[in-house]
């Protein structure tokens, strides 16, 4: 098909050759003009149909680019060119068409969008908000050895939906399973105020972001499916 493309261009040059040639006979006339129309008639027999092409790039340039992870819609950007300059080329062969709108289709189902941050933000704040002092040092380093990979999930950029679920799951467990240190006995006439045996608001907080966070990641496995 690109074939035909190169062959219509050189009966096109030799056309146009013989047109500007004041001495050209009239034989050379008569065989540029059958060639150039033989040409023209392959060309528009192996002209590719572009509707599903032109539709994809529509698709395309309705999206918002800052909805998507940044790699990913920067490795789409050079075959939306590409296919655009397809859908510019009058002479585009299918085989040239059928190419590119493959290549996009490939680049848009690669498309990924950014994650919804907001609940692992939450957990992490709530994290950082604990009177330490009232939980047993193993479940403290429990919580800390989550908080280290949620915070690097939360700084990534090209973090997924999938590892901020993650980081959101083991997180909420982990502050789930908070352990209180034991209430100290408070002997008649000691006026030290005993320790608190847990922070009733975190625990119920995290119990409720919790809820969400199975909520938010079966709806979101369902929208999937």
């Amino acid at each position: 098909m690109i074939q035909h493309s190169r062959k219509f261009n050189a009966a096109l040059e030799n056309a146009q050759t013989i047109y500007v040639n004041d001495n050209a006979t009239q034989e050379e006339v008569d065989n540029a003009f059958t060639r150039l129309a033989n040409a023209m008639h392959m060309l528009e027999f192996y002209k590719g149909n572009k509707e599903l092409l032109q539709k994809q790039v529509d698709l395309i340039n309705d999206l918002e680019s800052n909805k998507y992870i940044e790699s990913t819609w920067n490795a789409m950007l050079p075959v939306l060119e590409k296919a655009n300059e397809v859908l510019g080329n009058e002479n585009a062969m299918q085989e040239e068409v059928d190419e590119v709108y493959s290549e996009l289709v490939r680049a848009f189902i690669n498309l990924r969008l950014k994650p919804n941050k907001d609940l692992l933000s939450g957990l992490i704040n709530q994290a950082n908000g604990l009177n330490r002092a009232n939980y047993t040092s193993a479940s403290l380093k429990a919580v800390d050895d989550v908080m280290e990979k949620a915070k690097a999930v939360l700084e990534d950029s090209e973090a997924t939906q999938e590892e901020v679920e993650v980081a959101v799951s083991a997180l909420t467990k982990a502050l789930a399973s908070l352990e209180a240190k034991p209430v100290e006995t408070v002997k008649p006439g000691d006026t030290t105020v005993s320790v608190k045996t847990g922070d009733d608001n975190v625990i119920g907080a995290t119990v409720a972001l919790m809820t969400l966070s199975l909520a938010g990641y079966y709806i979101s496995k369902k929208r999937k499916s």
